[in-house]
């Protein structure tokens, strides 16, 4: 994961509180001493710490190798003016944590990605036993210390925090579990030659080929699309937010063109920013 240093003291967001994968990608990302971290109880409260300007920046998590995107995130970009700066990728190794043992539980908090990460683990070695969501892996960590009855799905930093024990180590179900985060501002990085853009935009439709017609665009002016998803568009009933992550700067000729004719395409089309590509070598698309 790269890192940032700057001389000048900034503010970052991330989901609360510490001992968060939020927090440890926080602390790898910004390193030094003129950073200060400050959590938030949710998602959408870092959107709104940055978009007020409480804090410089934000980071917040997008997506599992595991289990997919944090669609929270996904909600939080339709409404925002926020631009993604950077991305940054954090290999998560999840630890069952508690202050009893593995018979004596009933329940186990953690964040739904992380329940939804372990859960072959959890079907093999706790069926039965209730799985809580809760809003982060180190709120569950909290909880946990509470409840006698209880365990977390966390980071071995929480285990130090919160005083647990930790039960059973990696328990997650992909060896090489990972999540990607951005970094949220209000402007988008400058262009290095090996790039990726978000963008987000809807359709009409009631008009057969619609989305069809807006993918097909992307190919007309050869950028390769490297992921994609929708939501409700939070507008009306049964009417979506599609995003797209592609290869390519919004200052590349052949993507401001693609834009332009998405413009004209789409009701609504907005670019959420272009950012350095950061993930690692040995992944491929």
């Amino acid at each position: 994961m790269s890192v940032v240093s700057l001389q000048e003291d900034i503010s970052v967001a991330y989901l609360g509180p510490a001992g968060s994968y939020t927090h440890e990608a926080a602390q790898e990302r910004f390193v030094g001493n003129n950073f200060a971290y400050k959590p938030y109880a949710s998602i959408s409260d870092i959107f709104d710490a940055v978009e007020s300007r409480r804090t410089t920046c934000g980071i917040v998590p997008f997506e599992n190798s595991t289990f997919g995107s944090v669609v929270t995130t996904l909600d939080c970009f339709i409404g925002s003016k926020l631009r993604i700066s950077a991305e940054a990728y954090l290999p998560v190794h999840h630890n069952l944590l508690s202050k009893s043992k593995l018979s004596e539980l009933k329940k186990v908090y953690s964040h739904p990605q992380a329940l939804g990460q372990c859960k072959k683990w959890l079907a093999t070695h706790l069926p039965g036993v209730a799985l809580v969501e809760v809003a982060s892996t180190s709120y569950a960590a909290e909880l946990a210390k509470e409840d006698p009855e209880a365990a977390a799905i966390a980071s071995l930093m929480c285990a130090e925090l919160y005083s647990l024990n930790v039960i059973e180590r990696d328990i997650e179900d992909g060896k090489n579990n990972t999540t990607r985060f951005f970094i949220l501002g209000g402007s988008t990085s400058t262009r290095t030659g090996d790039d990726k853009t978000y963008f987000l935009f809807t359709v009409d439709h009631r008009k057969p080929g619609a989305l069809c017609d807006a993918l097909k665009v992307f190919k007309d002016h050869e950028i390769n699309l490297t992921k994609i998803d929708s939501r409700p568009s939070q507008q009306r009933p049964w009417h979506y937010a599609f995003f797209v992550e592609f290869q390519g700067h919004l200052e590349d000729e052949n993507v401001q063109g693609a834009l332009e004719k998405l413009k004209e395409l789409c009701p609504n089309a907005k670019e959420l920013g272009s950012y350095p590509n950061q993930r690692p070598k040995e992944d491929t698309y």
